[in-house]
């Protein structure tokens, strides 16, 4: 299934792209296609607000539900992977029929597979926006100790995401969004919920980053300066990894744009006009 939502309308349903394999929320504007990754245990019903914005700013804009999310199905066990995800978003694109480069905002979950396929597409990725993403490779419990991010204890990361989903639902304009988005994630399929936590939890990925760097690959950091889920360490890590890349920081937690879409869009305006 697919919804448009148009400037200062409501959701309008209309058919899936031929063989599309995810339920897909598109955003009509007009310009160049922007891709749109939502974060672990979401969907993109939960930004709708955001990407509606986005798109009154002239962006043509499109948002797959990845598998294991929103009643999509899982990968393969041999595809569970940020690698089995960008294969699958390239296969997504094809489906919808886009063949030009294309600009990819990455949330938290959604990032790292940005970054991914940024790294194992190149042909298909014009520029990166990374929101709050996962893929540094460093944690520290205190701000000092840095520590490999392999080594985050599960509770730490459960309690942090735990806390930023009950932010989130303490917006009410996003409760609805949240009910239909996390809860139901979970009841459907747990154990996919679970496993790509694990894989966020653990996300690595510099060596990605400092590829993307050597070949002169646009991409624009921005960051939620209270966010609890990905610690400051990951970012500055990412950061530095990137060569010190444009970065952008505005006020709020891992879900801030789902908070405030006026900045999301701002913050957006602004990375795809940095070099």
């Amino acid at each position: 299934m697919c919804v448009s939502l148009t400037q200062n309308s409501e959701p309008e349903i209309f058919g899936e792209p031929a063989g599309a394999d995810a339920a897909t929320l598109t955003v009509v504007g007009r310009g160049s296609p922007v891709v749109f990754l939502h974060g672990w245990g979401l969907t993109p019903r939960v930004y709708g607000r955001s990407l509606s914005m986005l798109a009154q700013q002239g962006h043509r804009v499109v948002t797959p539900t990845l598998p294991g999310f929103g009643g999509t199905p899982d990968h393969p066990p041999e595809a569970r992977t940020f690698a089995g995800y960008a294969a699958w978003l390239g296969r997504f694109l094809d489906d919808a029929g886009i063949s030009e480069p294309v600009t990819l905002v990455g949330h938290s979950f959604g990032g790292g597979v940005a970054i991914q396929t940024a790294h194992d597409l190149p042909e298909r990725v014009a520029r990166l926006v990374l929101v709050n993403s996962v893929g540094g490779g460093a944690w520290s419990s205190d701000g000092w100790g840095i520590r490999p991010i392999g080594e985050r204890p599960l509770w730490d990361w459960g309690a942090s995401a735990l806390g930023e989903a009950l932010s989130i639902r303490t917006i009410a304009h996003t409760t609805a969004s949240l009910v239909n988005g996390f809860l139901p994630n979970t009841l459907r399929d747990p154990g996919a919920v679970w496993r790509t936590a694990h894989l966020a939890r653990r996300a690595d990925l510099r060596h990605e980053l400092g590829v993307l760097a050597d070949r002169g690959l646009p991409v624009s950091l921005v960051w939620g300066r209270g966010d609890r889920t990905i610690p400051l360490a990951s970012f500055e890590s990412m950061r530095k990894a990137l060569r010190n890349p444009p970065v952008l920081t505005v006020t709020g937690g891992h879900g801030w744009l789902i908070h405030d879409p006026t900045s999301f869009a701002d913050a957006v305006r602004r990375s795809l006009r940095s070099p």
